[in-house]
């Protein structure tokens, strides 16, 4: 097992209504760090949750993690000295654990939670109720996205805590890679190992396959 990087943050949120162009939405994209250790199930973080569980949350993305040396980046972008832990959805602001040194299939110990990692995340509207609507085509083109991960083994998670690698996947298809293959510089060959490999979620699966036909 080898030492990869440390939680910055945990940050949590249930859903609540937000305004969006005269209409009500509901939305889970509020997060807000937790003082303490948090408990983490297959199903995510207790005390946190999803409003569309059609397409966020599930076992497949039970956990969103997003590194915290993009948020350096995002400052810059968007002119900003300030930006709190969580402003991006995440469940997780790690630092040391970025986009390119991850890949699919890796698994994660995370305090003392056991986690897959499974699916670049891409963003949705509801990033804009936080940042403002430019920030969702932003955020796409940055390449910057964080990843989800699957829960294998529950238990806690707090600021401080290290985060170590415990198995590499062999076929080394990176988060960064996956995304820009799919969005950016197509690689049918990439996308086709990625929709075969069986640690990839069920949805990224079922697209790339989609995709390729």
């Amino acid at each position: 097992m080898t030492d990869l990087g440390s939680v910055v943050s945990v940050n949590i949120g249930l859903p609540r209504h937000a305004w969006q162009r005269g209409r009500n939405v509901d939305t889970g994209i509020f997060k807000a760090p937790a003082t303490g250790p948090v408990v983490v199930g297959d199903a995510g973080c207790v005390g946190d949750g999803q409003a569309d569980r059609r397409h966020h949350g599930g076992l497949d993305k039970a956990v969103y993690v997003y590194s915290c040396e993009y948020y350096e980046y995002w400052k810059q972008q968007l002119g900003r000295s300030y930006l709190p832990w969580g402003q991006f959805g995440e469940n997780l602001s790690l630092s040391g654990v970025t986009d390119e040194l991850v890949s699919i299939g890796d698994v994660l110990r995370v305090g003392s939670v056991v986690v897959q990692v499974t699916q670049p995340r891409v963003p949705c509207f509801k990033l804009g109720l936080r940042l403002g609507p430019a920030i969702v085509q932003q955020f796409h083109q940055s390449q910057r996205n964080g990843f989800y991960v699957r829960v294998l083994e529950r238990g806690e998670v707090a600021a401080g805590d290290t985060v170590a690698i415990m198995q590499r996947d062999p076929g080394g298809i990176s988060i960064a890679q996956l995304y820009r293959a799919r969005f950016f510089q197509p690689d049918p060959m990439l996308l086709r190992r990625a929709a075969e490999h069986p640690a990839t979620s069920t949805e990224w699966r079922g697209e790339l396959l989609e995709g390729l036909d």
